[in-house]
């Protein structure tokens, strides 16, 4: 989320930009941990579409993959 962040500022945008996100996960027990980080960057009342799927593995064997949209 820090990375995004970082992408986002240099776009000269915010979380507030993102309309949608992608969330990849390769342990659905992390859910809750996951979702507790995921929802301090956002406001509730706006906070982006989102999807949550559990897979067999993502790349380098990471826990967590997260692309986003955002418009400007």
């Amino acid at each position: 989320m820090k990375n995004m962040g970082h992408i986002l500022n240099a776009a000269g945008m915010t979380f507030e930009n993102i309309v949608k996100c992608s969330i990849f996960v390769s342990d659905m027990e992390n859910y809750s941990r996951i979702n507790t980080v995921y929802a301090s960057y956002f406001n509730e009342a706006t906070a982006p579409a989102r999807e949550l799927v559990q897979v067999a593995n993502l790349p380098r064997y990471v826990n967590v993959e997260i692309s986003c949209i955002a418009v400007k």
